[in-house]
């Protein structure tokens, strides 16, 4: 038989988003740019956000999300997956250049069975993971120690990733 891993703080998560479209937060964030300090959105281009994960695994649990609103992969257009591959592959590089982490979940979810919070929003999560990174508090406490603070674990990556933009492409204002 498998061991089973209990995540009770997860419901809370998963019974705020509603997933029908109407109340989608990765769209709300898609569209107020002057706001993605606030909302932890560390870059941007043309098709999709980088944004750190306000209820993480782990600190630095990033996501990838295109703007438009589909449901998976088959329905961004070429030009909309290659730009959310290639925020992916910029993702994992600032990790590793602020938190030097020792491994990566990188992974999608599709549809509420397959562990989608957000149904309907396709989006990628790249979890940087370290030796130890989740311990017995988890299971026994039934809460999660993040050693970080999100707002700090956000300056960090957004410093990162403004020193490796291209240089033909300026880092938006530092917060």
């Amino acid at each position: 038989m498998a061991d089973i891993l209990w995540a009770p703080w997860r419901l809370d998560y998963i019974r705020s988003v509603s997933g029908d479209g109407k109340n989608c937060f990765l769209c709300d964030l898609a569209l107020a740019p002057q706001l993605d300090q606030r909302n932890l959105v560390v870059a941007r281009t043309p098709d999709c956000m980088l944004l750190m994960n306000r209820y993480p695994y782990v600190n630095g649990h990033l996501l990838i999300a295109p703007y438009r609103h589909v449901p998976d992969l088959t329905e961004l257009s070429v030009a909309e997956r290659t730009a959310v591959m290639e925020l992916t592959a910029h993702a994992q590089k600032i990790l590793q250049i602020a938190m030097n982490p020792q491994g990566f979940n990188i992974g999608i979810n599709i549809g509420r069975c397959a562990g989608a919070g957000v149904v309907g929003h396709v989006h990628i999560h790249v979890v940087p993971r370290w030796s130890g990174d989740i311990n017995f508090m988890t299971v026994v406490g039934q809460v999660r120690v993040i050693p970080q603070a999100v707002e700090e674990a956000f300056r960090q990556l957004f410093k990162a990733h403004a020193e490796i933009v291209p240089p033909s492409v300026p880092p938006p204002d530092a917060p």
